[in-house]
């Protein structure tokens, strides 16, 4: 059985058990489930419905335009929530903007990123990109001319290094990659590919939509330039990211949205940008979505995320022990002992994984089954989907028992 460990304060941590009362989903749900799609999209605890129904009940009102108390209520909120983003991610405050999501903010980049590239210049990305930083960059590298470049994995599925530090060259304008593959766990060394970057005067963009949430991140020892994250996988809302970018470049970078709060004058020849963050932010921002981050990441500080890491590490070790002893079952991903994300994809032998993921779901087992938004990857290894068990804070050792169940009734369904 698993224990609390201590979080980096030394006080005890919230265990599993305590922490999985706050999730309305196994208390209030339908039927009885094992959750095993936090990469997908992570739970929300009550603490953070509490904050968003109490914006939407006691001071439902725009912010930073309203001179009345309950707008001022809301921007205050609001702001907030801001502050302790940019505490979360070791930034200044003026470096966060908010978005819809990892996608959106990927998209801004690249789209606002790409208007200074063409011919003779190189995008450099991984193979193990989620289409939201691929997809962007291969369709305006058609459109601009600019090539794509791709790191391969090493024959251990890490990201292999020496071929990084081959392809980063002096055309290189951009690296941009995730922290942690969404369908191996694979942990990208961001820091070294940072200075690697750097050193040829490319920008460093980092993916950390897997990362954030699971681990401590420290934008100025990781010394990316722009680091994009959502809401939704780290226990807060739906529609509501981040992307952080060092203040220089934010302030460098053009707007990719026009609208309201994003100006500072309008005349009919021309207008005058905001300052940042507010320059990114237009039209009327997602405030609830705001204020229930910022709530998510109060909750995430309680829990601890030394405490929350060392958490998913013990379950992941858990199920790649269940698995491995499972015949016709095939994993995907780092060497056991590697440092990895909280996933484990996996095959079985003779089943489709959309098949074996319905039969999961008659079990009460929730896993994702398929591509993973990350197809050049699965096409890599030579795959057409896998199954993705994910977990979370409030994954207990018995989700992963209900998983292995799964498997062998599938097994016994499908007669291999």
């Amino acid at each position: 059985m698993m224990t609390a460990v201590k979080n980096a304060s030394g006080g005890m941590a919230t265990p599993w058990s305590k922490a999985r009362a706050d999730f309305p989903l196994y208390t209030n749900g339908r039927r009885k489930i094992a959750y095993l799609d936090s990469a997908a999209s992570s739970l929300t605890p009550e603490p953070v419905l509490a904050a968003m129904d109490a914006y939407y009940r006691e001071c439902r009102a725009n912010v930073h335009r309203g001179m009345y108390a309950e707008s001022e209520d809301a921007g205050a909120r609001y702001d907030g929530a801001r502050e302790k983003i940019a505490a979360f991610l070791r930034a200044a405050a003026d470096e966060i903007v908010f978005t819809r999501g990892t996608t959106e903010s990927l998209n801004l980049l690249a789209y606002s990123l790409s208007r200074k590239l063409g011919p003779g210049d190189e995008v450099v990305i991984s193979i193990m990109e989620h289409h939201a930083n691929l997809v962007p960059w291969q369709q305006l590298a058609k459109e601009r001319g600019f090539a794509l470049e791709f790191i391969p994995l090493a024959a251990d599925l890490t990201l292999d290094m020496r071929a990084a530090r081959a392809l980063i060259t002096p055309k290189t304008k951009i690296v941009s990659v995730t922290y942690a593959s969404n369908v191996l766990g694979t942990v990208v060394p961001v820091r070294e590919l940072a200075d690697l970057a750097h050193a040829v005067g490319a920008v460093m963009i980092v993916d950390a939509a897997q990362a954030a949430g699971h681990r401590p991140i420290d934008v100025r020892e990781l010394d990316c330039d722009f680091l994009a994250l959502s809401g939704h996988k780290m226990l807060g809302p739906t529609g509501i990211g981040v992307l952080y970018g060092k203040r220089g470049r934010l302030e460098a970078l053009p707007p990719f949205m026009f609208g309201g709060d994003m100006i500072l004058d309008v005349r009919k020849e021309d207008s005058l940008w905001n300052e940042v963050p507010y320059k990114f932010e237009a039209g009327t921002p997602n405030i609830a979505g705001a204020i229930g981050l910022g709530a998510a990441i109060d909750y995430l500080g309680k829990l601890g995320l030394d405490a929350v890491r060392s958490h998913e590490r013990e379950i992941t070790d858990y199920a790649l022990a269940a698995l491995a002893k499972i015949p016709g079952v095939t994993v995907y991903g780092p060497p056991s002992g590697s440092d990895r994300a909280g996933l484990v994809s996996f095959t079985i032998e003779g089943v489709h994984p959309h098949d074996a993921a319905t039969v999961f779901d008659r079990q009460g087992v929730c896993v994702r089954g398929g591509h993973h938004c990350a197809m050049p990857l699965l096409r890599e290894l030579g795959l057409n989907g896998t199954l993705r068990a994910s977990f979370g804070v409030y994954t207990a050792p018995e989700d992963v028992d209900a998983l292995v169940a799964a498997i062998i009734k599938t097994k016994a369904i499908f007669n291999v």
